[in-house]
């Protein structure tokens, strides 16, 4: 395992635990199945730990993806490198 193969699995872990730090923003998958009001482009404002855990999530993924990228490149399998 390279050293950028364990960043990769640290930044995965932390993007799993922002993720579920999160609150729910509506009611989840038991209002979808009967019905309730799900509503996934509604507005709703965060305040305090939730805006920090919303924006922390955001920029660990643009850093998974990245680091996909990267690692792709690097290990020979990313697109015209690996003809």
């Amino acid at each position: 395992m390279k050293w950028y193969d364990i960043i990769f699995v640290i930044v995965s872990l932390v993007i799993i635990i922002l993720s579920l730090l999160q609150g729910g923003k509506s009611e989840g998958a038991s209002g979808a199945i009967t019905g309730g009001g799900l509503n996934v482009f509604a507005k709703t404002k965060e305040r305090g730990s939730e805006k920090v855990v919303t924006w922390l999530t955001f920029i660990f993924a643009i850093l998974f993806l990245f680091l996909a990228l990267i690692i792709s490149i690097l290990s020979g399998q990313g697109g015209a490198a690996a003809e």
